[in-house]
């Protein structure tokens, strides 16, 4: 089976599009129902985040594969077909398995290295697994974009960005409010930039910090782990009252905090966005008292660390290269594990039929000599058949395989295992 993936990401879609695109957990469930059903799919994995819409399939053709992955796009999701034709996108085999890499190492994010597309890569293929769509081909795909996702983020400081982002917020509110020691801080979310947020205005010496979500109980968890104090979303404006700082960072796709929220403050509250898309509404930047900054302002902070980053983009590429190469390569191996198979068992059957041709010419042997002769007998062939094993192997790029299994299969005379 071939490799395609179809999807929508930020670099080509409005947030509007990509929030009818993205799949609640009703959705994938339909969805992957309708992959199991489509005969023209094999396996299938969806990864939904508010960055980006993406269906890898493995095919058994590109054409019927493609048509068919984008039905799943538009007719489960309500969306027309010409909402796509822009900002659609299509990677097939090797280009795939790239894309998937980068993808999990945070290398294709709207926020470089962003801690949270791999644990949603890692989740991904458990949904697809729990509703029987991810096969040996996809599961291989995704469990070798996990791989390349450690290792960026163990092997280089790309990783590390957010860690980057949130300590330059905590810099230029320290420069506004005049050191956050003893201030009091209400961070908005509980995933793992929230929690990076809590993480460093502990270090910098803030008095209390408050946490409210969507999910109190996921708040509450967050706060537990940082002994923080906790909340829901409706507590905003009361916790707004007695706050010099406000971190926002969900992974929500609209605003989550209106202007009006903000307005009307008699003393200075400093705001840090660290959200994709944002969190606060931008006409807080226009409001008395307020200092709003996103992650666009950030990137601007951070242009000193520009050649150290360059370095390390330039790490993670070519460790995605590799991995790349390494996933090629076993898929390579894979498919040509069963004209190989069969290539080695016609040479051990030469070896038994002509043993066996000249039993009678053995027998006055001892069974040291006879040991001797099978293993000489057994090793020429091995080394006659080792070359075109290895040329199978070399030659066999992508879209060639098929030709050079036939001419091999042809010239041998093997008996391939129907697929």
């Amino acid at each position: 089976m071939a490799i395609l993936a179809l999807g929508v990401s930020h670099r080509h879609a409005t947030v509007e599009l990509l929030d009818r695109l993205a799949f609640t957990e009703e959705d994938l469930a339909k969805a992957y129902r309708r992959i199991l059903d489509d005969p023209a799919i094999e396996e299938g994995v969806i990864l939904s985040t508010c960055n980006r819409v993406e269906i890898y399939g493995a095919v058994p053709s590109y054409h019927a594969g493609f048509q068919a992955l984008k039905r799943i796009l538009t007719e489960t999701r309500d969306v027309s077909p010409e909402d796509l034709t822009e900002p659609l996108y299509a990677h097939y085999e090797l280009e795939a398995a790239e894309h998937a890499f980068a993808v999990a190492s945070g290398l294709d994010s709207m926020v470089l290295g962003e801690p949270q597309i791999l644990s949603q890569v890692r989740d991904a293929l458990r949904q697809a697994e729990a509703e029987g769509a991810a096969g040996q081909t996809v599961k291989a795909l995704f469990h070798a974009a996990a791989r390349t996702g450690r290792r960026v983020r163990t092997e280089t400081s790309v990783g590390a960005a957010p860690d980057a982002f949130v300590d330059a917020g905590a810099d230029l509110g320290a420069e506004i409010l005049g050191g956050l020691g003893g201030r009091h801080a209400v961070v908005v979310g509980a995933g793992p930039m929230a929690a990076l947020a809590v993480k460093h205005l502990r270090g910098r010496g803030v008095a209390t910090v408050r946490i409210l979500n969507r999910s109190l109980e996921r708040a509450r968890a967050l706060a537990e782990r940082t002994e923080a104090e906790h909340g829901d979303l409706d507590a905003l404006p009361r916790a707004l009252a007695d706050a010099d700082l406000l971190v926002s960072a969900t992974g929500a796709a609209g605003i989550v905090v209106p202007a009006s929220t903000l307005a009307g403050r008699e003393r200075p509250l400093f705001v840090l966005d660290l959200a994709v898309p944002r969190d606060v509404d931008p006409t807080a930047r226009d409001l008395a008292n307020v200092t709003l900054v996103d992650i666009d302002d950030l990137r601007e902070t951070l242009t000193v660390r520009a050649a150290e980053t360059a370095r390390d983009l330039e790490r993670a590429h070519t460790i995605v290269d590799d991995e790349v190469h390494r996933f090629a390569v076993r898929r390579r191996a894979e498919h040509l594990a069963p004209v190989i198979h069969a290539l080695r068992e016609r040479g051990d059957a030469v070896v038994a039929a002509e043993l066996e041709r000249f039993r009678s010419d053995l027998a006055a042997l001892t069974p040291d000599e006879r040991e001797a002769v099978e293993a000489l007998a057994r090793g020429i062939v091995a080394k006659l058949l080792h070359d075109p094993i290895v040329r199978l192997k070399e030659l066999a790029a992508p879209g060639s395989q098929g030709t050079h299994t036939r001419a091999l299969t042809e010239l041998f005379g093997l008996e391939l295992p129907d697929e």
